[in-house]
């Protein structure tokens, strides 16, 4: 069990590191943040809005009541960035020999496994949603 929760510490802590150290270059519209967000078509809302969404992933992932869903929003945006490098950007951005990809790849792979050790604090998060869908159905 002590195993575990370094584990799941030393994940939390690398995956929020890096989603929080890209958030200056994504809010302070650095040149790099920009050609990739007007490279997708999205600039400048796109970029900001996934430094916000990244700041409330990182954030969750450090309260340990909101792990998974931490976790969950951080699959969710590391999958669109994976997805964005694989098919528009290339793995190599702007020369910098696939440094952006391979961040990403982690954030990606430690959330992945985050979800997996407190998959059961996940479950529940979708246990009370579903519960509280059905409370809403069923009151007049």
């Amino acid at each position: 069990m002590k195993f575990q929760l370094l584990v799941s510490w030393i994940l939390r802590l690398i995956a929020s590191f890096i989603m929080l150290q890209t958030l200056f270059f994504k809010f302070s519209a650095s040149e790099e943040s920009v050609y990739i967000f007007s490279t997708l078509g999205i600039e400048p809302w796109g970029r900001i809005g996934t430094g916000i969404a990244e700041l409330i992933s990182a954030v969750l992932l450090l309260w340990p009541r909101t792990v998974s869903i931490g976790a969950l929003m951080g699959v969710g945006i590391m999958s669109g960035a994976l997805l964005s490098h694989l098919t528009v950007l290339g793995i190599e951005v702007k020369n910098d020999n696939g440094y952006l990809f391979y961040l990403c790849l982690t954030v990606l792979i430690s959330c992945v496994l985050l979800l997996f050790i407190h998959r059961q604090q996940f479950q529940l998060f979708v246990t009370k949603l579903r519960g509280t869908k059905r409370q809403k159905v069923l009151s007049p």
